[in-house]
């Protein structure tokens, strides 16, 4: 028993390094980027990037917002482009994580209030994942950092 619980203490150490620790962040940031970022997608007209589909703005009156359509579809829109953009090049990872964590939050609380488990618990959990550790080593933060030294 004591050689198992050894092998399983060099095990544990090995992959609790900063590469194997880096490699999970960089997937992390990926898969939650692709999240919004397909979503941002669906709201354009196909072949452009920020022409909005004008049905969007039904649909964004059918969910009641508390704020007006025109404002709520171009600014979701955008951060759907740019905050997805950030995290999966891990440029200011922490700010582009709270941002889709707060869309997180918004789209759980207003608009599919059903969808929490598995769906927009999963988008929060990789959110906080990156809010708490960064965008590892394999990110422009981590890269930027290195010149700054």
């Amino acid at each position: 028993m004591q050689r198992v619980l050894a092998t399983y203490d060099r095990v544990a150490e090995a992959l609790s390094g900063k590469w194997i620790e880096s490699g999970a962040l960089l997937l992390t940031r990926l898969a939650l980027a692709q999240v919004f970022w397909s979503s941002g997608r669906t709201k354009v007209v196909d072949g452009t990037w920020f022409q909005i589909d004008e049905t969007q703005y039904f649909l964004f009156e059918e969910f009641g917002l508390p704020i007006s359509p025109q404002i709520m579809v171009p600014m979701s829109m955008y951060a759907e482009f740019f905050l997805p953009v950030l995290v999966a090049l891990g440029l200011f990872t922490r700010i582009g994580a709270a941002g889709l964590l707060g869309m997180s939050l918004v789209i759980q609380f207003l608009i599919f209030p059903e969808a929490w488990w598995p769906v927009h618990s999963l988008w929060a959990a990789l959110a906080l994942v990156l809010l708490s550790r960064g965008g590892g080593r394999f990110s422009l933060d981590a890269l930027f950092i290195k010149m700054r030294q």
